[in-house]
């Protein structure tokens, strides 16, 4: 057979990079959208792809959307060279019609973005249908970010729908009035009116970064959601400034770590929700959303997932389960986790000053578990400590008072910053894939 000559192995060598790079931009789950109850693929960061901001669905809006505009603020917990995004209609009886979406970069501080927001397409489409219970992710879009960088996410939802959301942002979002149309490629914020403290539709972003080692998701309930990350004292609020311990973990992994061992950090908290399904004084709002449940499309759908920071127990107290329920699920979850390959680090649960004794002996019981060998007697990969950081030394069943948001559960600023100081990044670097 003849040699191929110089200009043609050029010509070939091209376009195979080109077909590589169109390959990695384009990879995603897309518009084969996931209906509920079916498992998505495993996502393992292969190619590079790796879930860097998530926040999880909990249940639908009062007020539907129709014909409007919508402008989300996500937070990077690490950034790369393109981005995409998964839109979630978990909860929806009805079909979502989404005709436009942007990414964009963004200060955080308003609806208005840095520069002209980029088209986000979905199976190369500009548009894409999201079937009820079901959820897209967009294609690739080429974007540079970086960790700890803000990105607004526009979507315009035509047709009227209830939209899916998470109750508690931590932060403003923005939405055009009802039947004012597409405004997703606007730089200026002049047309989103209206604001929202939820976080409506947008459920995670993913950075393509081959660099990083994977990624880590925090999986709990309000102490991981963010409740107390705004609080700096009596009558002082810091919204909007990305305080939860899980971002004060992100800037210590971007600050500590070299850029080749680095890790994204995911959020899949969701105030008010137990470890177990079946804690008898769980109200109606929140069965469903115990961890064993949302586990597949809270989690292990997400992209790169090496770890999980799994941080539950204090609401199953509270709400009528006991330690024997209580690690059922705990046992449940972590085989799930580590069956996908996926390392589990786990903390025990909290002090707070309402439980009764009987409460305080299964809390007990739990902690011995978790602390059993340091690897929960061989089911887990490892102990946050974060019930010695935040219990009273004088009372330890209370949470110290220069940590507490005066409610005797959730932690202020102070105390999220002191639980993010207390992990250890060599720990965490043992779940990354090689």
């Amino acid at each position: 057979m003849p040699h191929p000559t110089p200009s043609r192995t050029r010509r070939v060598g091209a376009a195979l990079v080109l077909a590589v790079a169109s390959s990695l931009l384009a990879t995603s789950a897309t518009t084969a959208a996931t209906s509920a109850g079916t498992a998505p693929a495993r996502h393992t960061g292969k190619q590079g792809w790796f879930t860097s901001w998530a926040t999880s669905q909990q249940r639908l809006s009062p007020t539907p959307l129709r014909e409007q505009s919508l402008r989300m603020i996500t937070h990077l917990s690490q950034g790369g060279d393109a981005v995409r995004v998964r839109i979630q209609n978990t909860f929806g009886d009805t079909p979502l019609t989404v005709d436009a979406a942007t990414v964009a970069p963004s200060t955080g501080k308003s609806a208005a973005t840095e520069g002209t927001p980029r088209a986000l397409t979905f199976g190369g489409r500009h548009g894409v249908v999201v079937p009820a219970h079901g959820e897209v992710w967009s294609d690739g879009t080429r974007l540079r970010t970086e960790a700890q960088g803000d990105v607004a996410v526009s979507l315009s939802v035509s047709g009227s729908a209830p939209a899916g959301r998470h109750d508690s942002a931590f932060r403003t979002n923005y939405l055009s009035p009802a039947g004012s149309g597409d405004h997703t490629a606007e730089a200026s914020g002049a047309a989103f009116t209206e604001k929202t403290e939820s976080t409506l539709l947008v459920s995670a972003v993913d950075v393509h970064n081959p660099r990083l080692r994977g990624s880590l998701v925090a999986f709990g309930s309000s102490v991981v959601d963010g409740t107390g990350s705004t609080n700096c004292g009596a009558g002082c609020e810091r919204p909007g400034e990305n305080l939860r311990w899980t971002d004060d973990l992100a800037r210590r992994i971007t600050a500590e770590l070299p850029a080749g061992r680095r890790f994204a950090l995911a959020n899949a908290g969701i105030g008010g929700t137990t470890s177990a399904a079946t804690c008898p004084r769980t109200g109606d709002s929140l069965r469903g959303l115990d961890a064993v449940s949302r586990l597949e499309r809270d989690v292990l759908a997400l992209h790169g997932v090496t770890g999980v920071l799994y941080y539950y127990g204090t609401n199953d107290l509270a709400d009528g389960c006991g330690a024997e329920q209580i690690l059922a699920s705990y046992r449940e979850v972590f085989q799930r986790l580590r069956a996908a390959g996926i390392k589990v680090y786990v903390t025990p649960i909290t002090p707070r000053p309402g439980y009764s004794d009987q409460n305080n002996r299964a809390r007990h019981t739990v902690g011995t578990f978790v602390a059993k060998w340091n690897d929960c007697g061989g089911t887990c990969d490892g102990v946050l400590p974060f019930d010695r950081v935040l219990a009273d030394p004088v009372m330890p069943n209370s949470i110290a008072p220069a940590y507490d948001t005066g409610d005797g559960i959730h932690a202020n600023i102070a105390g999220q910053q002191a639980l993010a100081d207390i992990v250890s990044l060599p720990m965490l670097a043992s779940s990354a894939r090689h």
